[in-house]
């Protein structure tokens, strides 16, 4: 169901009036002093979760004491519900009726409150606390068997959690809330479990998620940064994120201005009462309640919060004095810059990138990489982790994944990188395969935010469906192809057509947006001399045009080295670039292409670009570059013939090193990323009689005032700024051991 579908009295509640989440269970509990019988015995004792079974009374009252301050959301006593982590105290076949139980009490509470006090409006709720429990899904923890105890496959997690959300919904919980997360992978699989058991039901409530920020590192425990949480999660088919536990609200500030920037949900604000500290051996909170109260005041007013409260160490004394400070308040006005976004577990990746486009890695896929194919067949697993990362460091935004190949079992291929993948680079993945089940087994091992690639009508609706209900369900883009029952799609009608026709299905079935959906309207390559081929460049680039314009706000792609198939290595490199070119000035946003093998325009001999753009277009017929005044011109004869016998790495048109005066040659090289002989050009400058500061200043800082025109004109992509910037920081590396003391006054100061 399409989040701006669904109504419910909690959701309509958000907005005209701050909500305020009840405080710390745990620390409740801790004060009232209970004794090992409470539990049910020393088997039992610290089982929070089996107090509603032996001391439901204890319980009740402490439910009791929050809505007696004003608290409108009672969590149930459920935050270690899950079977697995019940099964450390031989409960999990309890856990329905445990989950259930507690539930109940909380509204128990509720109906004795409203009794009492004869206040029937003021709206309040039962939020079903689940924790993220005592395992992590996350495959970086279970490689290691010195914590394997500590791991938990995800379908096992996706079942447990589907139990406790039936016994939620048996008592009869207002709202789902996914507390404490560290681990996105355990979000996602709770999340998944959650809309599985409402579809089961037919029924469906809010969910509200909130994740951890640790302190020393601002990431969470597994080191995703807040922005790779957005990305990740706003997908999925939630209804408010936020922030819980971990630190004091001091501590979370930033954070929550970056949600309250960047999330397009309602966000929740639950801080601890400060970190806590041991004193004479007893945990202690250090924020009093005006502390809390003070900071919350200040995150609705200013970072537009829409739900506060408490966790651990918070009272109801702290969430009395919340009560006051946020009662006379509505949610403060946010202005959301919301980015459709990809996600590694650690980091976030725009898919609109602002003077670039998004670069997809294509050197590790099996159907397009030799040495890829190579490492695959060898199962020399930690050599493609290095692979990806050249491709990282070659200026990859993402990488492609695909290890489909004739004979070996995809899944399991799959499972082998992408464990590693997932935690070992810092880039997200495009799972790129043919096979329904290759690519569940990734997305279930992917805790960001990934890309199927691809869906398509080849086959009908059948496998397209399938593939759309993985995406919804774990959060993830798709590429769609330009093919339907027909074949792949030749005219500009026909491409626009299928995606169109795709479109609808992703959004109006499945519940998904237009910025999910990333459409490939596909080349044919312009090598082969094939007259029916050779309108098809400019039919791809018509269709990214109008696909862009006639479904709003979705993205595209390209496979740039389909349209050079057939040529020299060296003509591939200028026609791949050029068309790349071409398709980003008429609206493409990412591409798959080898960073290493495509060059900025100005690096590219003017007629080579010329009678590139000429082949593109199917300039044909007139005396164009290289053509005759017969009027016999044919941009791909010409194409070949300039490219006969050179080298791809000598193809570059731009001007010759050698052949430039050294000063300019210095500025060159910075201009070009050239870190090769930069050594001796610097020790020949200084022989020449400049100085090391000079060097910097007047010749290598102007070619870094060239990148940056070429960079912000978009004539330059960021792979090639990022290797001018690694020329210049080796340039100055040189050249500081020259550099007077004196020197030194000319830095600036920050």
């Amino acid at each position: 169901m399409a989040r701006s579908d669904f109504s419910h009295p909690f959701l309509d509640a958000i907005g005209r009036q701050v909500l305020v989440v009840d405080g710390a269970m745990g620390t409740s509990l801790q004060d009232a002093d209970l004794a090992p019988q409470d539990f049910g015995g020393d088997a039992l004792d610290g089982c929070n979760e089996v107090l509603v079974r032996t001391r439901p009374d204890v319980i009740v009252d402490i439910h009791r004491s929050f809505l007696s301050v004003g608290c409108t959301i009672l969590e149930t006593d459920t935050f270690g519900g899950a079977p697995w982590v019940l099964d450390e105290y031989d409960l999990g076949d309890d856990t329905e009726e445990l989950n259930a139980t507690a539930a109940r009490l909380a509204n128990q509470a509720i109906a004795e409150h409203r009794a009492e006090t004869g206040d029937h409006t003021t709206p309040l709720f039962v939020g079903g606390s689940i924790g993220p429990g005592t395992r992590s899904p996350t495959l970086s923890l279970g490689n290691d068997p010195s914590v394997a105890k500590d791991f938990i496959d995800v379908d096992a997690m996706e079942a447990g959690y589907a139990r406790q959300v039936r016994g939620l919904l048996d008592g009869g919980v207002d709202l789902v809330m996914i507390e404490t997360c560290f681990d996105l992978l355990q979000v996602k699989a709770a999340v998944a479990a959650t809309t599985d058991v409402f579809a089961e039901r037919g029924v469906r409530v809010p969910i509200m998620v909130t994740f951890t920020v640790e302190k020393d590192i601002n990431t969470m425990l597994l080191g995703s940064e807040p922005a790779a949480a957005i990305a990740a999660l706003d997908p999925l088919p939630i209804d408010v994120l936020g922030l819980n536990c971990a630190t004091g609200p001091n501590d979370m500030r930033e954070h929550v201005r970056t949600l309250s920037r960047h999330s397009r949900l309602p966000i929740a604000v639950i801080p601890n009462a400060g970190i806590p500290e041991m004193i004479d051996g007893q945990t202690c909170y250090p924020l009093d309640p005006e502390g809390l109260a003070t900071a919350h005041r200040e995150f609705v007013r200013e970072l537009g919060v829409a739900i506060v409260g408490g966790c651990c160490g918070t009272t109801p004394a702290h969430l009395a004095r919340v009560v006051d400070a946020v009662g006379d308040l509505v949610p403060g006005d946010r202005s959301v810059e919301f980015q459709p976004s990809l996600a590694s577990l650690y980091g976030a990746v725009t898919i609109e990138q602002d003077t670039s486009f998004l670069m997809i890695g294509e050197r590790v896929n099996a159907n397009g990489s030799a040495a890829f194919k190579r490492l695959l067949l060898d199962q020399d697993w930690e050599a493609m982790v290095e692979l990806a990362r050249d491709q990282a460091r070659a200026g990859a935004h993402v990488l492609d994944v695909c290890v489909d190949y004739v004979g070996r079992d995809g899944v399991a291929d799959m499972v082998e990188v992408v464990d590693r993948f997932a935690t070992q680079s810092t880039l997200p993945l495009v799972i790129d395969s043919t096979q329904v089940d290759v690519v569940t087994a990734a997305l279930k091992r992917l805790g960001g935010r990934a890309v199927i690639n691809s869906v398509n009508l080849e086959d009908g609706r059948g496998k397209a469906d399938d593939l759309l209900t993985l995406a919804r369900r774990y959060g993830a883009a798709v590429v769609v192809l330009a093919i339907d029952e027909e074949g792949q799609a030749r005219t500009v009608e026909w491409k626009v057509d299928v995606c169109k026709r795709i479109a609808a299905m992703a959004i109006d079935e499945h519940g998904m947006e237009a910025a999910d959906l990333v459409f490939d309207c596909l080349t044919f390559p312009l090598g082969s001399g094939q007259e029916d081929l050779r309108g098809d460049g400019m039919a791809t680039l018509d269709a990214i045009e109008r696909v862009k314009a006639e479904i709003p706000g979705c993205h595209t792609t390209l496979g740039v080295s389909n349209v050079s198939f057939g040529l020299s290595p060296a003509a591939r490199q200028v026609l791949n670039s050029v068309f790349l070119q071409m398709a980003i000035d008429r609206g493409l946003d990412s591409a798959i292409v080898n960073p290493a093998k495509i060059l900025p325009l100005h690096r590219i001999d003017d007629e080579q670009v010329q009678v590139a753009r000429d082949l593109i277009e199917d300039n044909r017929g007139t005396a164009g570059m290289g053509g005759t005044a017969d009027g016999d011109y044919d941009p791909l004869h010409r194409l070949m013939a300039l490219f006969d016998g050179v080298d791809a790495a000598t193809a570059s048109g731009g001007p010759s090193l050698a052949d430039l005066p050294l000063e300019e040659r210095l500025k060159q090289r910075i201009i070009d990323g050239a870190r090769d002989g930069m050594d001796a050009d610097l020790d020949a400058a200084m022989a020449a009689g400049h100085p090391a500061l000079t060097i910097v200043n007047e010749f290598l800082l102007d070619g870094m005032r060239v990148v940056g025109e070429l960079f912000g004109s978009g004539q330059m992509q960021l792979p090639f700024v990022l290797q001018s910037a690694e020329a210049m920081k080796a340039a100055v590396a040189h050249l500081e051991p020259h550099m007077e003391a004196g020197d030194a006054s000319g830095k600036g100061r920050i």
